[in-house]
């Protein structure tokens, strides 16, 4: 069995090495223009020329969880695209939400900026019960997020494309209650894969629909919230402020008003990265069950986007 590896911004020589100790008796190459063909590809934002010169394949496995730029290529059609579903980013994502929503709940933004100041200031606890946090997005990664956020006693709320049954969590589903769970989210919190259809989602009029003084928190991908329109409600007064760790460009320019705004935290796109042994365990074990015919999680629907 032939492996190539097509990673861009990814040190190859430690995926190599732990790809080839995953899979003995595979040969694991880094492609080169002009490469023999292979049977399987690992890849992260690879050229076109990667697949118009690799038309043969039977896998795709791609090292992360988000494909809106895989899919953007042609790829072969006969392919399996896989992506990873887990592989130690869901606890990191876990973390990193609870963090931003506790932060927000508990004004520790706020402590810390008195602190700062020298000042000793105390503000009035507020009510737990009062601080629905809705989740968009209920793959393995949001459903993760959810099941954390219960254990601090927030109320949980659920959209997704499809009605999700989750323990603790009100679920909502579908373009007819989207609005309805908008509506009812203190904090809302965006998982929801990059598509055609949740393009701009976080937009003036569907932000507008959250309770006014409410928060955004984004760690999907940066092309579903339009930044003015963020800004615009945040100036307004409808939104109380976001935490922000993806953006439209990467790495956000100096010049781009986040970087000053007082009421955004921002991060570097890091709420959850991908660990390379866990990922090549996962990518292992997944090209060896698509060789032996048997079923994989995380194949993408290339209809669906994800």
């Amino acid at each position: 069995m032939k492996i190539t590896f097509c990673c861009s911004d990814t040190k190859a020589g430690p995926w190599l090495t732990g790809l080839r100790a995953a899979l003995p008796g595979a040969q694991v190459e880094v492609w080169q223009a002009g490469a023999a063909p292979a049977e399987h590809a690992v890849v992260w934002a690879p050229p076109q020329q990667f697949f118009d010169e690799q038309p043969q394949l039977k896998g795709i496995f791609n090292i992360g969880a988000g494909v809106d730029a895989l899919l953007k290529l042609r790829l072969p059609p006969q392919a399996t695209v896989v992506r990873l579903d887990d592989a130690g980013m869901s606890v990191q994502m876990a973390e990193y939400v609870c963090h931003a929503v506790i932060r927000h709940f508990r004004e520790f933004d706020a402590y810390e900026a008195d602190a700062r100041a020298g000042l000793w200031s105390f503000r009035k606890p507020r009510v737990r019960a009062d601080f629905s946090v809705g989740v968009m997005g209920l793959g393995v990664l949001g459903q993760r997020v959810a099941r954390a956020l219960r254990q601090f006693e927030f109320p949980v709320l659920g959209w997704s494309r499809s009605s999700k049954d989750i323990e603790g969590v009100r679920s909502f589903a579908g373009a007819a209650q989207f609005h309805d769970f908008l509506a009812v989210s203190k904090v809302l919190v965006n998982l929801l894969p990059l598509t055609p259809d949740t393009r701009d989602i976080l937009r003036f009029d569907t932000l507008s629909k959250l309770p006014p003084g409410a928060y955004v928190i984004n760690v999907a991908r940066g092309a579903h919230l339009v930044e003015q329109d963020l800004i615009a409600l945040i100036a307004s007064g409808h939104l109380a402020g976001a935490t922000l760790d993806v953006f439209r460009s990467e790495p956000l320019p100096l010049e781009h008003p986040f970087w000053q705004h007082p009421k955004i935290t921002i991060t570097p796109h890091t709420s959850a990265r991908t660990l390379r042994d866990e990922s090549i365990a996962q990518i292992a074990g997944k090209m060896m069950a698509l060789e032996r015919g048997e079923p994989v999680a995380g194949v993408v629907d290339r209809g669906r986007g994800y």
